[in-house]
C-alpha cells in the first residue's frame, strides 16, 4: 500500500540557492598607492571595510583580498611590452575573474588615473572584469580633482564591462587628515567621507546580491539517475506499505 500526505506542502531548493547558501562573497581591492601606507591603500581598506560590513547587515559573510600594484610595477611593465603574466599577476587576475565585487582606487595624477593603474587595466585578459559589480575610488591632493572618477574611471570600466556602483568615492588629503584634527569645520569632513564611504559599500554590496556574477552552477545538479530514485530507500522502496 502506497501511503502519502498531501497536508503538508513540498519544500524545494534549485541549485543555484543551494550553491550560495553560506558562501562567502568574494571582495577583491585594487589600488594603485604609491606610499607605505598610502591615501589609495587607506581609502581602498575603507571601502573594503564599509562593504562587508553592509553585507553582513544582509545576512552575507565576506572574505577581502587587497592587492597593492607598486610591488608589481616591473611585472606590469614587462607585461605590456609583450611579456608573460608573471605568478603575481595572474594571482591578481585570477582573483579579478573570480570576484563577486571589486574595488578599484587610483590616486590622480595629471587630472587622471595614475599610469601604474592605466598599465595595470591594458595587460588584464579580456573579460577579466566583464559583469563585475565595481566601485570606483580615487585620491588626491585637492578636491579640484574631485570628478575624475566620473571623467576617467567611470568610462575606463564601462568599457570593459563592469558594472560601477552608482557612487563613487573621492577623497582629498585634507580628508584624511581631518580625522585627526579638532575643529568643528574638520570634523564635519571627516563624518562627509565616512558617509560618502558608507553609502558607497552599500551600493556595491547591493550590486553583489543583484548579478549573476557567483559561483557556477551545474545545471544538471538536481538529476538523479532512474536507478537511483527507484533503488530500496530511496525511491520505490520508501513508496512501500
Amino acid at each position: 500500500m502506497t501511503s502519502s500526505n498531501n497536508s503538508e506542502p513540498r519544500v524545494t531548493e534549485d541549485a543555484w540557492q543551494r550553491s550560495q547558501a553560506g558562501r562567502l562573497a568574494r571582495i577583491v581591492a585594487v589600488h594603485a598607492g604609491l606610499g607605505t601606507p598610502s591615501t589609495s591603500s587607506m581609502l581602498a581598506e575603507r571601502l573594503t571595510v564599509a562593504t562587508r560590513q553592509a553585507l553582513e547587515e544582509g545576512s552575507r559573510l565576506a572574505s577581502v583580498k587587497t592587492h597593492g600594484l607598486r610591488p608589481l610595477a616591473v611585472d606590469i611593465a614587462g607585461a605590456s611590452i609583450g611579456g608573460a603574466l608573471s605568478p603575481a599577476l595572474e594571482e591578481v587576475v585570477a582573483d579579478l575573474r573570480d570576484a563577486d565585487g571589486v574595488i578599484l582606487v587610483s590616486p590622480v595624477l595629471q587630472a587622471s588615473y595614475s599610469g601604474l593603474f592605466k598599465s595595470f587595466i591594458d595587460v588584464l585578459p579580456e573579460g577579466t572584469l566583464k559583469g563585475a559589480p565595481v566601485l570606483l575610488g580615487a585620491t588626491g591632493g585637492t578636491a579640484r580633482h574631485s570628478l575624475v572618477t566620473e571623467t576617467a574611471l567611470r568610462p575606463l570600466v564601462a568599457h570593459l564591462g563592469a558594472l560601477a556602483a552608482p557612487s563613487a568615492v573621492f577623497a582629498a588629503s585634507e580628508d584624511f587628515g581631518a580625522a585627526w584634527e579638532d575643529t568643528s569645520s574638520q570634523t564635519h569632513r571627516a563624518e562627509a567621507l565616512a558617509n560618502r564611504i558608507e553609502r558607497a559599500g552599500k551600493q556595491l554590496a547591493q550590486l553583489v546580491g543583484q548579478t549573476s556574477r557567483q559561483a557556477p552552477v551545474d545545471a544538471l545538479s538536481d538529476f538523479k539517475p532512474m536507478g537511483q530514485l527507484l533503488s530500496p530507500g530511496t525511491g520505490k522502496g520508501e513508496q512501500q506499505g
